[in-house]
C-alpha cells in the first residue's frame, strides 16, 4: 500500500527537492503551502492545496481527509534579518503554526514527523564543527523560533507515541543538476545564490555584510549544502522513522566551513565575471562561524552526499539562474487544490 505523507510548505526551495524525490520513490505526496513565497509551478509530484497553517479548521479537514502517515514539516520564515526586525511575525509563522500542526497530528493519530529546523539554533558557537550535543543559544528570533518547534516536537514525544526527526540545516545552496528545480525566491538571501545574480547581471553589485570578523580573511564562515543532498537526508529521515527506529536530532552538513570571500571567488572564477562588491556592516543576528560535524547522520541513516563540492553548489546555481525565468513560465500540471474548496 502507497504510503501518503504531507508536506507543509512543499512549493517552495527545499521542500520543492524533497516532493520530487518522495514521488520519485513511490509516496503519495500531499503538499500544503500558502504560496506567499512558494510557487505552484515547483511542485513536480503530488497534490497541492492551497492553504495556512495558521487556518486550523482547514488544516484539519485536510488531516481527515487524507489519514497521513506521517508529516514533513517545512513552512517556514527563514531570513535572519527580517526576524530581528519583525519577531513577532516569526514566533506566529515558525512557532506557532508549529504548535497548530502538532494538534492535527495528535487529533488524527499521525505519529512521525521530520522537521525542517537549523544550525541557527546553535548561536555563536565556542567550537566548530558543532555537533547535535553542542549547547544552543540562538542569537536571533529566527533561531529561537525554531528551536522553540524543537521543544514542543521533543516534549509532546516524550508523552505520546510520536516520534520524530529534527533536522538541523546549515547552509543550503545549488539546484537540481538536471535544471528542473532550484532557488527561486526573488529576494533570497543565501549568499551563493545572490553572488551568482551578481555574475550573472541579474544585480548591479553584491555586498559583504561583515570584513572584520575574527577569520582568517576577516568575512564569515559557513559550511554549505547541496539541495538535493539535503533533500535526501529528509527520504532517508523518513524511511528511518518508517522502520520504528527511536527519535533523533542530525546536524545536515558536510564538515566544510568556506569564507564569504572564499565563495566570492569561487563565483567568480567559474563565471568568468568581475561583478561590483560592497564591503559594508555586518547584518544584526548573523555569526562568525558555523560549521557542522556530520558523522551522525552519516551513520545512523546511512547518509551518502553525492554532491560534496563547492564548485558544484555553484555551478548548478548558475546552470539554474540562468534558465528559471523560462521554466516557471509554464504551469504547473500538478492538481491543485484552492483554499476554500470543499473537502
Amino acid at each position: 500500500m502507497t504510503k501518503k505523507v504531507l508536506v507543509t510548505g512543499g512549493a517552495g526551495y527545499i521542500g520543492s527537492h524533497v516532493v520530487r524525490q518522495l514521488g520519485e520513490a513511490g509516496y503519495d505526496v500531499v503538499i500544503y503551502d500558502n504560496c506567499s513565497t512558494g510557487l505552484p509551478q515547483a511542485v513536480l509530484h503530488g497534490e497541492l492545496i492551497i492553504g495556512d497553517l495558521s487556518d486550523t479548521i482547514f488544516l484539519r479537514q485536510v488531516f481527515c481527509k487524507h489519514k497521513f502517515s506521517a508529516v514533513l514539516h517545512f513552512a517556514a520564515s527563514l531570513i535572519v534579518p527580517e526576524s530581528v526586525a519583525r519577531p513577532l511575525d516569526y514566533y506566529a509563522n515558525n512557532t506557532c503554526n508549529t504548535l497548530n500542526l502538532l494538534q492535527c497530528c495528535k487529533i488524527t493519530g499521525v505519529n512521525q514527523i521530520v522537521f525542517s529546523s537549523t544550525a541557527a539554533v546553535y548561536g555563536e558557537p565556542k567550537e566548530n564543527p558543532v555537533t547535535e550535543l553542542t549547547p544552543t543559544n540562538p542569537i536571533n528570533p529566527y533561531g529561537r523560533s525554531k528551536l522553540m518547534s524543537e521543544w514542543m516536537i521533543q516534549d509532546y514525544g516524550a508523552t505520546s507515541d510520536l516520534r520524530y526527526v529534527i533536522l538541523r540545516y546549515f547552509n543550503v545552496a545549488g539546484a537540481e543538476p538536471e535544471g528542473r528545480l532550484g532557488q527561486f525566491s526573488a529576494n533570497a538571501t543565501h549568499l551563493i545564490k545572490v553572488t551568482c545574480d551578481a555574475a550573472l547581471g541579474n544585480r548591479p553589485e553584491l555586498k559583504v555584510f561583515g570584513t572584520n570578523f575574527p577569520t582568517p580573511d576577516g568575512t564569515a564562515i559557513r559550511d554549505y549544502i547541496h539541495v538535493e543532498d539535503l533533500a535526501t537526508a529528509h527520504v532517508d529521515a523518513l524511511r528511518y522513522l518508517e522502520q520504528g527506529n527511536q527519535s533523533q536530532t542530525f546536524n545536515c552538513g558536510y564538515g566544510k566551513g568556506y569564507s564569504v570571500q572564499q565563495v566570492i571567488e569561487r563565483v567568480k572564477a567559474i563565471s568568468g565575471a568581475n561583478f561590483p562588491v560592497i564591503k559594508t556592516s555586518p547584518r544584526p543576528g548573523d555569526p562568525v562561524s558555523v560549521v557542522a560535524c556530520g558523522n551522525k547522520i552519516r551513520q545512523l541513516l546511512n547518509w551518502q552526499p553525492k554532491y560534496n563540492d563547492l564548485d558544484t553548489i555553484i555551478c548548478t546555481t548558475l546552470d539554474w539562474e540562468t534558465k528559471h525565468k523560462y521554466l516557471f513560465s509554464r504551469e504547473s500540471k500538478v492538481k491543485k487544490v484552492e483554499k476554500l474548496a470543499p473537502i
